[in-house]
């Protein structure tokens, strides 16, 4: 039986009332007052975390919907005389194959605790890595090439009039230019996130090896890490 006491303190009565631990009203205050526990990193993905993954997720969705955009325009503007980044494709298929496709997974990475999808996110840009090198080698042989229809004419053949306007040639260098400034952003991007990924696969491969010799409590803890 609950045991009630009541004291007054002014104006102000209290009212005391102690249940006893057999007493079900006993269990629902003791479920009510816990505060649930905080969700905790996985020891693997630590190291990956402090790489910020949205950030650089952020960043290859960016450039992703700009390689894009600009392929949306240049195709539709070449389409009788294609450059060679727009017959080959690459702004198409590095934005939306690789880019944004890696950007999902890295801004997924900072809300879920896993182990196998920072593998992929590792896989995945293992890819923009080598993508990257071919796009600033195929924008670089587009800067030393002529303008697509102004190549050297075949015999009784004249350059068309427009080949003369030196402003296209120069426009079409800055894009390809440009375009190499942003390979070089999402290949530092592509080795922090494999840099990070290797350190995540380092700690996992480690606390399989605790587990393994059966060392309890926290592997950070148990042996220097």
């Amino acid at each position: 039986m609950a045991a009630t006491t009541v004291t007054d303190a002014g104006s102000v009565r209290i009212i005391t009332e102690v249940i006893p631990a057999t007493d079900p009203r006993a269990a629902q205050l003791a479920s009510g007052s816990q505060t649930p526990a905080p969700a905790r990193t996985s020891f693997q993905t630590q190291g990956f975390r402090r790489a910020h993954p949205k950030v650089l997720g952020t960043i290859h969705i960016f450039t992703g919907i700009v390689h894009i955009c600009f392929g949306i325009i240049l195709t539709a503007s070449e389409h009788r005389n294609p450059s060679l980044p727009v017959a080959s494709g690459i702004l198409f298929w590095l934005g939306i194959l690789q880019l944004l496709v890696s950007g999902s997974l890295l801004v997924e990475s900072e809300r879920r605790d896993s182990p196998m999808l920072v593998k992929t996110c590792c896989v995945v840009n293992v890819g923009i890595v080598l993508g990257t090198l071919v796009a600033t080698g195929i924008h670089g042989t587009a800067v030393t090439r002529h303008v697509p229809g102004c190549e050297n004419p075949k015999p009784f053949q004249t350059r068309p009039e427009w080949c003369l306007n030196t402003r296209s040639k120069s426009l079409s260098n800055g894009l390809d230019s440009t375009f190499v400034l942003l390979g070089l952003l999402e290949f530092c991007v592509a080795v922090a996130v494999l840099a990070f990924g290797y350190d995540a696969a380092r700690r996992h491969t480690y606390t399989q090896l605790v587990r393994e010799a059966g060392i309890p409590g926290n592997p950070c803890k148990s042996l220097e890490c």
